[in-house]
């Protein structure tokens, strides 16, 4: 009996002796290499379970805590904080160190780490140089010193027995955060030479050229076969490619999807949620919501909030508002702020303003989602996209203010930019703001007779009685470029000019009582259009009232009103505005 016991004992000992084995450190990493994070982090705490010092396993489940989609830096900072009490001299736990306070943006305590660790190690542990380096070139991480990964992973490439692939994979990283494709390259190509199947190296060049658009995908399409062709097993190869053909081959993509989903296994919890995607890039939209459900059902308590959000986009497509604003709302209140896209706050919100009693809610979701847009172009084409649904509900003056935006944020607004801005607060009665927005236009564009038209009109609104005369030195710089470019472009300036003169007529007969001044701009709207009866007749008119000799002077009656100075007899005070002018003209004689 005591020998079948031990048996047993000696068959536990050595089954366990072999499971440690089996999980070792590069075991891990090999799971990290393939984004393999929750089979790496497994191994990791089996490996601190049976040895809490081990210090390796400790650096490595804290960059797995801090990699993926489900990051946990706080308990990253805590494990790296009790590990490195117990062993305060460890290079590369100080290392580890330093990269969580470069997440918490504690630019120069990181620094002091990382120092502390190059010393700590004499500057010749190529585990810690490469740390350092990861740390630095952490796209995750916007105050990172790229320049600083450089050199210490160029620090590692020079010590003894150095053949780690990942230290020039990780210099390519950061040479890629400096925008140097082409040293990024190198880079990549040197740990191709150290070793000649690292895949990694492979997809990372093919990044490079995807990032240059569309006209290099013969090259980054060869690049990503080449990595596959490397190792089959690449995971990030295959979710890249999903990714790329989602919008333009949904069937290619779908099939990607699929073969990083069977390579992955339980290493991608959200699988359920993939699969619903594509279903909705089908234009399965229904589907895509069963699926979801289906998927939230199966989520417990913590399910996937983007699930939310695919529920309401699909919702959209089939012109269901009411179930779609029911899912926007559930996936704001899961999702986490950082998570939340552009998109999803602007489709939201032309939700709501669509939504009576909503329209107020409305713009606190269009303000987030400009605040969230973090790329100018993005930016720029978001705030236009507000604009534009305002116009369509003609809320001009909301309009206005959102294409104003577009000014503030632009470097070099267009032509068209001034125009949206301006001219819908015209619209919408703001004719101050117009002024104000068409002011850039002329500043930028002093030479088109257009700008100084529109500020015009908006001026002879604000001066209706024209006691100001706002609106004078605009229209007079629309007669003096109309006139300077009628022989060469009289198409284009022809409605503005004779819109001017009309102005003018109105201005001199109705605002200074000058017929003799009106008969003057008769003459001059009637040399570039003798055809015009109605004219002429203000012009004759105008003539006999400045050959008529003054009246004599007669005791001033008491007021009646405050309407203004009478016409003379015979003659009415104004008629309908001109057509885009806001100009009046006299009356014909009765």
């Amino acid at each position: 009996m005591n020998k079948i016991k031990a048996v047993v004992l000696f068959l536990v000992t050595v089954v366990a002796a072999n499971m440690l084995k089996a999980q070792s450190i590069e075991d891990g990493k090999k799971f990290m290499y393939y984004e393999k994070y929750i089979s790496a982090k497994k191994v990791f705490e089996q490996l601190l379970a049976a040895n809490p010092n081990n210090t390796d396993a400790a650096y490595w489940l804290g960059q797995c805590l801090i990699s993926g989609d489900n990051k946990d830096i706080p308990a990253a900072k805590e494990l790296y904080r009790k590990t490195l009490e117990a062993n305060s001299n460890n290079a590369l736990l100080t290392a580890g160190m330093g990269h969580i306070e470069l997440l918490e943006g504690k630019t120069q305590d990181a620094r002091n780490r990382f120092e502390t660790a190059i010393s700590l190690s004499q500057g010749k542990n190529i585990a810690v140089l490469n740390a350092i380096g990861a740390a630095n070139a952490d796209y995750d991480i916007k105050n990172g010193d790229a320049n600083y990964a450089i050199e210490k992973l160029k620090q590692a490439t020079t010590l003894k027995g150095f053949k780690d692939p990942e230290t020039y994979c990780l210099m390519g990283d950061a040479y890629r955060r400096l925008t140097d494709g082409g040293n990024a390259q190198k880079s990549y190509e040197s740990a191709l030479g150290v070793a000649s199947n690292y895949a990694r190296a492979k997809f990372r060049i093919g990044n490079i050229y995807q990032t240059q658009g569309k006209e290099q995908e013969d090259i980054y399409m060869r690049y990503y076969n080449d990595a596959i062709a490397m190792d089959a097993n690449y995971t990030p190869v295959y979710y890249q490619l999903y990714l790329l053909l989602y919008n333009t081959n949904v069937n290619k993509s779908g099939e990607y999807l699929e073969k990083y989903l069977s390579l992955m296994g339980q290493d991608e919890p959200q699988a359920c949620y993939y699969r619903a995607t594509i279903k909705f890039a089908q234009g399965l939209f229904a589907e895509s919501i069963t699926q979801a459900d289906a998927c939230i059902a199966s989520g417990g308590a913590n399910p996937d909030p983007r699930l939310y959000g695919l529920k309401a986009y699909a919702y959209l497509k089939l012109n269901d508002t009411a179930n779609a604003k029911t899912a926007f709302e559930k996936f704001f209140q899961l999702q986490k702020p950082e998570k939340i896209g552009p998109t999803d706050y602007l489709t939201y919100g032309k939700i709501l303003q669509k939504t009576p009693g909503n329209e107020a809610q409305a713009t606190q979701y269009f303000e987030k989602a400009v605040a969230a847009d973090t790329v100018e172009t993005s930016k720029i084409n978001t705030i236009k996209e507000i604009g534009a649904g305002f116009e369509d509900l003609k809320s001009y003056t909301d309009a206005g203010y959102w294409y104003s935006k577009v000014l503030a944020i632009k470097k070099a607004p267009s032509k068209t930019d001034y125009y949206n801005a301006a001219y819908n607060y015209y619209r919408g009665g703001k004719y101050e703001e117009a002024v104000t927005g068409w002011s850039g236009y002329l500043t930028n564009y002093p030479d088109d007779i257009f700008g100084y038209y529109m500020t015009a009109i908006a001026q002879n609104k604000i001066d209706t009685s024209f006691t100001l005369g706002l609106a004078v030195p605009n229209y007079q710089k629309v007669v003096d470029l109309g006139e300077a470019q009628w022989a060469t472009d009289s198409v284009k300036v022809k409605s503005h000019l004779m819109n001017a003169y009309k102005f003018f007529i109105q201005y001199t007969y109705n605002g200074q009582h000058d017929p003799k001044a009106a008969s003057e701009w008769c003459a001059r709207y009637l040399a570039k259009d003798p055809t015009d009866a109605e004219v002429q007749k203000y012009k004759d008119a105008f003539d006999a009232m400045a050959a008529k000799p003054a009246p004599p002077a007669k005791p001033a009656a008491p007021a009646k009103s405050s309407g203004g100075t009478k016409p003379a007899k015979g003659t009415a005070t104004t008629t309908k505005p001109a057509t885009g002018g806001g100009t009046k003209t006299p009356a014909k004689k009765k």
